[in-house]
């Protein structure tokens, strides 16, 4: 493919695609453990993965969520860091924490920051001196739409592929917002279920296949509960042998520690069980988690109908733009297959064969067309080029921020309390993980 192509495709065409089969890199029909969610109810439910039937080939079958849309798009964004730091050049933003002495933290950049080129770690940052938000780019960032997406493309053209929204910003969350180009998924496929009809508050179907929630204290109705036929097995025996029933010796437990002593243990400490302090055998547990599967696949799709969306100022830098964007996208996917699908704990995939690029004409018809790595970072650079000389102000180097005081200081305080035990949990993130919208 190459930069006329590109230019045409993203002119005329729907959407690029691509369904890549996958399999666990242990061998067909290896157990894997997607993604656990709370379940629903009260009393500490059990964790379960997320089920849904999907209809393939003419038949309703049992699939299971392996790598969510949000997921993907993080990972994605993983993938195109590394890029960068081996010398591709995409424009994007830095806070460089390396002089404030926090502990673990060096830089975060607008490819990892959860709301991307929006998020409050850079809002609360300073751009030479200045509030981000109150710079000159931060202005123009706070005033993007898509008639006008110059901004983001300049500064941070991942948040137009990949969602992004200013939440924060004007007419109380009215501000710029941009929905998302690119959508890749992982999930397996004909899984082994269990089905039972007791009341724990899972995933049930009614007569009909319609998802049914009990929850305690409703009447029982008619319905199936839906768990994997999988188990993950738990245990563990303490080298130390230390027993849950001690006797003549007492364990005390505060925020602060430890003691056999209430008052060696600080102030409002509490009798505990070896467990609480890390110590003690784990008696053995039977959960069912972990799936088998027939295959697992991995959708992409690339819309150049939502590229179309987005405006820079005329035609010859909209399809510049455009073109752009989509080089980009193309670059995460394949550097995605390049690095692995290494997705979790025992969750280690691999490309079943090399499944082609598919061109999707406005009537759905389909061309395939061939990419490799290499294929498409060359795209990407002269794409680059051409989004240059079409009047776009493109940097190889970052738009680099330092932190406030005051954020640095609420990350020491942070920081401080975990070591020390204390503080409580942090804070559930309102709203989309991935900042995205949609």
């Amino acid at each position: 493919m190459d930069i006329g192509k590109l230019n045409s495709m993203v002119a005329e065409d729907a959407a690029v695609r691509r369904r890549q089969v996958l399999q666990p890199v242990g061998g067909k029909g290896d157990k894997i453990f997607p993604p656990t969610y709370p379940g629903e109810g009260r009393n500490n439910p059990s964790p379960r993965h997320v089920y849904e039937r999907r209809r393939i080939k003419g038949a309703d079958i049992w699939c299971v969520l392996v790598d969510s849309v949000q997921s993907q798009a993080n990972r994605l964004e993983e993938c195109l860091l590394e890029a960068i730091r081996e010398g591709l050049a995409i424009p994007y933003v830095e806070v460089d924490f390396t002089g404030a002495g926090l502990d673990g933290i060096s830089k975060i950049t607008s490819l990892d920051a959860p709301h991307r080129v929006y998020d409050a770690i850079l809002r609360d940052s300073l751009y030479n001196g200045i509030s981000f938000m109150e710079s000159d780019i931060g202005q123009r960032l706070a005033k993007a739409k898509a008639a006008d997406a110059s901004a983001l493309l300049e500064t941070s053209p991942t948040a137009l592929l990949f969602g992004a929204w200013h939440s924060t910003g004007q007419g109380g969350g009215l501000g710029a917002k941009f929905a998302r180009c690119l959508v890749s998924e992982v999930v397996a496929i004909d899984v082994p279920v269990d089905t039972t009809s007791n009341n724990t508050g899972r995933l049930r179907l009614d007569e009909n296949g319609a998802e049914v929630t009990w929850r305690s204290g409703q009447n029982r109705v008619s319905g199936i509960e839906v768990v994997t036929s999988g188990r993950r097995t738990g245990s563990r025996i303490d080298p130390l042998g230390v027993l849950k029933g001690l006797e003549r010796v007492k364990i005390f437990k505060s925020p602060s520690g430890w003691d056999v002593t209430k008052e060696g243990a600080g102030k409002n400490a509490k009798e505990a069980k070896p467990s609480e302090i890390n110590h003690g055998n784990i008696r053995p547990s039977v959960q069912p988690l972990g799936i088998t599967c027939d295959y697992l696949e991995h959708s992409f799709v690339l819309s150049f109908a939502a590229l179309r969306r987005l405006r820079f100022g005329g035609a010859g830098k909209d399809i510049a733009g455009r073109s752009l964007l989509a080089a980009l996208g193309l670059i995460a996917l394949t550097e995605q297959d390049a690095r692995g699908y290494a997705l979790r704990s025992r969750c280690d995939l691999v490309c079943d064969r090399s499944a082609s690029l598919e061109q999707v004409h406005p009537d759905g018809a389909t061309d395939p067309i061939m990419l490799s790595r290499n294929d498409a970072r060359a795209l990407y650079r002269t794409a680059y080029d051409a989004a240059r000389k079409a009047g776009f102000e493109l940097s190889e180097e970052p738009v680099r921020l330092i932190p406030q005081e005051k954020l640095v200081a609420i990350v020491k305080e942070s920081q401080r309390l975990a070591l020390e035990g204390k503080g409580g949990d942090q804070d559930e993130a309102a709203g989309n993980d991935s900042g995205s919208g949609n």
